[in-house]
């Protein structure tokens, strides 16, 4: 059987990345958060100097490392979404 892709769209705090997660959990898929893609590059970003004060967004910097950027989703032992960028873990990283 083929897996399906689901997104879940809507207005800030109206409960869907909860929703999301149950229903992954009962399906047994991997819940992707899409805002956690977006903080992982950003960190990338950050990590090499591609957004400053002083320089401002290094855009084209950011688009060509793209391509390389590894970015998944796993899930712990509790439960919980993982992003890994890299094979590191930067859950912490991006969610201060």
């Amino acid at each position: 059987m083929s897996k399906l892709t689901i997104a879940i769209d809507g207005h800030s705090s109206t409960g869907k990345s909860t929703l999301a997660k149950e229903l992954a959990a009962c399906l047994g898929y991997i819940y992707v958060d899409s805002g956690a893609m977006y903080r992982a590059v950003a960190l990338e970003a950050l990590r090499h100097g591609w957004v400053s004060k002083e320089l401002g967004i290094q855009e084209e910097n950011i688009i060509n490392a793209l391509e390389n950027l590894k970015i998944t989703f796993s899930v712990n032992s509790q439960g919980q979404s993982i992003t890994m960028l890299n094979n590191e873990n930067v859950e912490d990283a991006i969610r201060t």
